[in-house]
């Protein structure tokens, strides 16, 4: 159940997040830094 939760969660975040891949890291506020965390968390979490 919880690889299908973050599976789910992972489509959402891709939908409604913004993506900063494209951005140098180092330029990202600490906010944008969070949130790129959290969508890999959450994508490392889907995979397994």
């Amino acid at each position: 159940m919880t690889k299908a939760f973050f599976r789910l969660l992972a489509r959402i975040n891709k939908a409604v997040l913004p993506g900063y891949y494209k951005k140098d890291p180092a330029r990202l506020t600490n906010l944008q830094k969070a949130l790129t965390a959290y969508r890999y968390w959450v994508l490392m979490r889907a995979m397994d």
